[in-house]
């Protein structure tokens, strides 16, 4: 099992704007066969080192994860909402 974790850091982290970016990350489910569990959470303690919201994604092989990557849904509509509204974003993918 692959898992694909990945932090976002909003430009502007307005109650709205985080909310977007959760929804439609939540958005993939049924939409990327690849794509075996899929968590969307929004960070509540707000420090300074927070993040804004979290994706937690797992699929079946490295294989899985490389098509999600380049699955028309992932890298057509939520790559560019993610790029344009986030200062940061941060990835681990790990085998285990």
């Amino acid at each position: 099992m692959i898992t694909h974790i990945v932090f976002f850091k909003l430009s502007e982290p307005t109650p709205e704007a985080i909310a977007t970016v959760q929804q439609k990350l939540l958005s993939m489910q049924g939409k990327i066969p690849q794509l075996r569990h899929l968590e969307a959470g929004i960070d509540f303690v707000r420090s300074e080192r927070s993040y804004d919201v979290a994706l937690v994604t797992k699929f079946d092989s490295r294989d899985d994860l490389q098509a999600y990557q380049v699955h028309p849904y992932h890298a057509g509509e939520v790559i560019p909402l993610m790029k344009s509204s986030c200062s940061s974003i941060v990835a681990v993918d790990y085998e285990g």
